[in-house]
């Protein structure tokens, strides 16, 4: 008999950490949904041009 009650405290100790397991994926997930969505700016075309990443149209076309 103590052998089948050892068993179960077993089984329920497993299903904890298991269902502990899952909830820290489920808060990674979130956390990262969350940070993402917070650094989803994206940069204007004046802001490109500024950085010289898109020539500006007044700027001449440079020949080498």
């Amino acid at each position: 008999m103590a052998r089948s009650s050892r068993m179960s405290v077993q089984k329920r100790l497993r299903e904890r950490k298991k269902a502990e397991k899952a909830e820290l994926k489920r808060l990674a997930r979130r956390r990262t949904e969350d940070e993402e969505r917070a650094g989803a700016q994206v940069a204007a075309r004046s802001d490109l041009e500024a950085y010289g990443v898109i020539p500006t149209f007044s700027d001449p076309p440079s020949e080498p």
